[in-house]
Formats: structure tokens, C-alpha cells, sequence
């Protein structure tokens, strides 16, 4: 059975994550912010968009369709983001496995990897207050 059962839930976990790491840690976003890259997470399972643009100071996120043309697509399921935002599968694991899928100059997804490190710190207490642990 899946982590999140709706886009909604998937929404308001990754939500909370980005607001608090720019809350908590504004400069796990420096290498994205540097990159200036607009960054599209495609999920599967349940189906949404993640879009987190390092274009702007501070970064943004965006839930659903956006406007903004990615630089970097990334598919993945809801499964394996949960995964790597608990420290058990690595983006380099889940790119050779299949389960992440990029489009675009793939090497630049390593900017994401501050992100997801500041993230793995916050996102098990955020799945607590979700009722999902």
C-alpha cells in the first residue's frame, strides 16, 4: 500500500518540507538557487507535480500544473520519494534502478542532494504529525 493515499496528503507533506527547510535552513538551497534551474517532480502513485524553481530568491515550490518549463523533469513514484526523503534509497541508486526517471541534463540533479539531506532531518516528524508513520 502506498505512503500517501491521495495528491492532496503527497501536497501537504512535501509543502511542509520545503517551507521548513527554507524556515530552518535557508541555505540547504544554495547550490539549486546557484543553478538557477526550475526543477519538475512528476509522481506517480498517487499522481501529482512538484515544481521547485531556483530561479527565484528564496525558492519557490508549486503543487499541480505549472507554467514554469523545466530544465530537469524527474519521474517518480510517491514510494521512492518517501524513500529518499527517509535516507533509505540514494538518488544515484534510484536513477540506476529505474525508480527515478530524469529528462534533461541528469548530472544536474546532485544540486537537489542539500535539499534532501536537510530534508531527510525533517521529514519523519512531518509524517508523524500526518499520522503516516
Amino acid at each position: 500500500m502506498p505512503i500517501y493515499q491521495t495528491t492532496d496528503q503527497l501536497y501537504t507533506c512535501a509543502q511542509q518540507l520545503f517551507d521548513r527547510i527554507q524556515r530552518d535552513d535557508p541555505e540547504a538551497a544554495r547550490p539549486l538557487l546557484a543553478s538557477r534551474l526550475v526543477i519538475r517532480l512528476r509522481l506517480t502513485g498517487p499522481a501529482g507535480e512538484i515544481v521547485i524553481n531556483g530561479r527565484t530568491r528564496p525558492i519557490t515550490t508549486s503543487f499541480g500544473s505549472s507554467a514554469n518549463r523545466p530544465d530537469l523533469d524527474i519521474e517518480l513514484s510517491g514510494d521512492t520519494l518517501h524513500q529518499i526523503l527517509l535516507g533509505q534509497l540514494a538518488i544515484a541508486k534510484a536513477l540506476g534502478s529505474k525508480q527515478l526517471k530524469a529528462k534533461g541534463p541528469v548530472w544536474k540533479a546532485a544540486v537537489l542532494a542539500d535539499l534532501f539531506r536537510q530534508g531527510q532531518t525533517i521529514y519523519p516528524q512531518i509524517l508523524r504529525e500526518q499520522g503516516l508513520t
